[in-house]
Parts: structure tokens; C-alpha cells; sequence
């Protein structure tokens, strides 16, 4: 960010007046804003932020006549299809999903900005797979995967696959889209699609590391998962994997980004060398906090009173 000119503007997506301020003078708006949750219990959350607040970002860049709206969806807004079907923007939207609360606001507030468009508002609709990549400094869930395929001596593993995409590469998909994307038209921004045994490798490949890994079985895991997240809940405790999740691993994940390719310029890079930067990121994440964790343990260690022998 050195050399960039940045004004910080601290707002509710759902406050109408607050995103109007925002857009004043604006030509050109990239509408990230969205909740993902692969857990149950933030249903009215994703109806609020991905459906109602999408409607007022577009409403709103179409009352302040903003040149270009980018508006970033997901894949799983997508309808889910069958294995061997390939999933592009011909699919249709997954408005009615049984896949999920979190794949049906994605759709509908997709479907909010594109009836806009018959109104006038220039828009244009990019569908990212899973994002991984450096500056996870939220830590993702995926994320925190990766971490952990790099850090513990046995990993379970789940047999199943997606597609995985450089955060980089997204970042320049929006870009593209902005100043090539044809008004109306959705693009997916895909990577790789990657089994999950095939991702554990390379990040073992990137880090040096030998581990031994367990696969469990699908049926199994659906079982183990179904309990545990019940009982997670109650405890209000976040598990790794949730139904959600596993049933996104095992539906299918052939997501063409041709459309991007051919209209945007779109390329992204291969999925090893994202695995590979990612790492040595959060390597060097891990050094800086070294000094600071250090200094907060020494300021612990002063901070305990002195123990003292029992006399009168």
C-alpha cells in the first residue's frame, strides 16, 4: 500500500445514508462486503449482508450514477450440478439451494444486481472459487488448513476436492473487470480444482515436511461431523469441519473460468505456487510475532508477585 492515497470510510453496509456518503464522487465501486458461514446459526446474518446489502450497494451506485459496479459474488452461487457437468455462467442461480443458506444469498444478491441493470446501472458480476493466498491475517478457514498441514504430525483428511484460487489473482480479476467486463455479464474466476489429499502434498512439497495423514471415509466423516457439530454448537465451540463443509467437498467443483480468460485477459497462476508464497508468508508472520510474543511473556513473568514463606 506504500504510495497509495487511501481515505478510510467506517460504515454499515445495510445503513443507506452511510454507503450514499461513500459513493459521492465515485466512479467506480468494487462491492466485497459479504458474510461466509459454513455453520449453522448465521442464516439471518447472510440474508442481511449478502442479499439486503447487496441491493443497497447497487441501489445506491445507480442513484449516484457510478460508472462501474463490481459486484463479487461467489461459484457457490451457482446451482450445484451433478459430477462430470462443468459449472459456468450458464448455469443457472442456486436461488432455491438445498445446499445451503450461504449459496442462496449469494445467488439472490446476485440476482438483485442484475435486475438492476435493466434500470440502468452498469455492473458487472465476478464469482470467485476458494480464495487462499497470502495476508490471511484474519485466518481463514482454509487458512487455517494449510497451517495446520504444515505444522501437525498427522492430518485427517477428507476425500474430496475443490477449487482453489490465488487471492492475487481475484484481486486482478476485479480489476479486469472493471475496465473489460461487458456490462450484465457474470465472470468466474476460478483456479485449480484440487483433491484434498493432492493439496495436503504440496503444501508438505512447499514446507519440507513429512506428514503422516488419515483418510476418513465420507460416510464416516458425515457421521463423526453431524454429532460433533451438534455438540460444538451447545458448547459454542468452532470445528473444522461442518456438513456444509463436506458436502461442498464431495458435490462437484468443475468450475470453467473460459469466460474470464477470453473476455477479461484472466490467468491464473498455478495452485503450487500459491501453496508455496502462502507459507512463506505466514512464516514470516510467525518471525515478527517471535519478539512481540516474547515481550508479552517476560511482562507476564514480572508481573507475578513473589512467593513468599508462611511465618509469624
Amino acid at each position: 500500500m506504500q504510495g497509495m492515497l487511501i481515505e478510510v470510510i467506517v460504515g454499515d453496509i445495510l445503513d443507506r445514508e452511510a454507503v450514499s456518503r461513500a459513493m459521492k464522487g465515485i466512479k467506480a465501486v468494487f462491492h466485497l462486503a459479504g458474510v461466509i458461514a459454513i455453520r449453522p446459526g448465521m442464516e439471518d446474518m447472510m440474508q442481511r449482508v449478502n442479499v439486503e446489502g447487496a441491493s443497497i450497494v447497487a441501489e445506491i451506485a445507480l442513484e449516484n450514477k457510478v460508472e462501474r459496479l463490481v459486484h463479487v459474488s461467489s461459484v457457490h452461487a451457482f446451482r450445484r450440478e451433478p459430477h462430470g457437468v462443468v459449472i459456468n455462467e450458464n448455469t443457472p442461480l442456486a436461488l432455491d439451494s438445498p445446499g445451503g443458506s450461504y449459496d442462496r444469498t449469494k445467488a439472490e444478491g446476485t440476482k438483485a444486481v442484475l435486475d438492476l441493470i435493466n434500470k440502468g446501472l452498469n455492473a458487472v458480476t465476478v464469482c470467485p472459487s476458494g480464495i487462499i493466498g497470502s495476508h490471511d491475517y484474519l485466518d481463514s478457514e482454509i487458512g487455517k488448513t494449510l497451517s495446520s498441514f504444515s505444522r501437525n504430525k498427522m492430518s485427517i483428511l477428507i476425500d474430496g476436492a475443490f477449487d482453489f484460487v490465488d487471492v492475487r489473482d481475484v484481486a486482478r480479476g476485479l480489476i479486469l473487470a472493471r475496465d473489460r467486463g461487458i456490462c450484465g455479464e457474470i465472470y468466474i474466476l476460478s483456479g485449480s480444482q484440487i483433491t484434498i489429499q493432492k493439496l495436503h502434498s504440496l503444501v508438505s512439497e512447499a514446507s519440507g515436511k513429512k506428514t503422516r495423514t488419515l483418510k476418513v471415509p465420507i460416510k464416516l466423516a458425515f457421521f463423526v461431523v453431524s454429532f460433533i457439530q451438534r455438540f460444538f454448537a451447545w458448547l459454542k465451540i468452532k470445528s473444522s469441519y461442518t456438513v456444509y463443509s463436506l458436502q461442498t467437498l464431495i458435490d462437484n467443483s468443475l468450475f470453467s473460468s473460459q469466460k474470464a480468460w477470453r473476455d477479461l485477459g484472466y490467468r491464473p497462476r498455478p495452485l503450487a505456487k500459491t501453496v508455496a508464497d502462502f507459507l512463506a508468508w505466514r512464516q514470516l508472520q510467525q518471525k515478527k510475532l517471535q519478539p512481540v510474543l516474547k515481550q508479552k511473556n517476560v511482562m507476564a513473568h514480572k508481573a507475578k508477585p513473589a512467593k513468599t514463606s508462611g511465618g509469624c
